[in-house]
């Protein structure tokens, strides 16, 4: 999952938002650095990505790409699902999407220690919306474009956001399948870990 799921299905709290985000950011063992609620919403973070990594639904969506795109599969699918959940905002939760995104970025400029590369892509990400930009499928073009200034190998995602385009529907459809499992698995997380 990308930045919008994991910030949706992390936590309400300041902190669990906060965590929910650094779990991209803050790499190696949590040994104390952070608040314990933050460092819990990390730990909660890397659980998402593992059950949703090995979950069979996500398997069936990789196998949607071809063959020499599987090795990026994931990562084009973290930010397919991202896009599913901006426009189906309302299917998942009741709080309108403008005013949960409000409150992340609210969240992240009153913190003065954000994590590393988070502190300087948080700015950015409130003023240019890229949580609620998500919305609109065109957009993903410019996140694959930054991606690839990221990646070693940039020629990876040549063409990928056409195969998103060509594999749209179904992509859709294994979302509407996975996202409500994967809500149902943090939801229990989230009891667990409170209680």
């Amino acid at each position: 999952m990308n930045y919008l799921a994991h910030l949706h299905l992390g936590g309400d709290t300041p902190s669990q938002l906060l965590g929910s985000l650094y779990g991209d950011f803050v790499k190696g063992p949590l040994d104390g650095r952070w608040p314990t609620d933050i460092e819990a919403a990390i730990r909660l973070h890397r659980r998402i990505d593992v059950f949703t990594d090995s979950h069979p639904l996500q398997a069936r969506a990789r196998a949607r790409f071809p063959l020499a795109r599987r090795r990026i599969a994931g990562m084009l699918l973290d930010l397919f699902f991202d896009h599913c959940l901006a426009r189906d905002w309302g299917d998942y939760a009741a709080q309108p999407l403008q005013h949960f995104t409000a409150r992340v970025y609210q969240v992240l400029a009153a913190e003065p220690a954000l994590p590393g590369h988070l502190a300087l892509v948080a700015p950015r990400m409130a003023a240019q919306d890229w949580l609620g930009s998500y919305r609109e499928f065109t957009v993903l073009e410019q996140v694959i474009a930054g991606m690839q200034r990221r990646l070693s190998k940039p020629q990876l995602l040549d063409g990928s956001l056409g195969e998103l385009a060509d594999l749209y529907e179904p992509l859709s459809e294994d979302f509407r399948a996975f996202y409500p499992e994967l809500m149902a698995f943090a939801e229990a997380e989230l009891s667990r870990m409170s209680g």
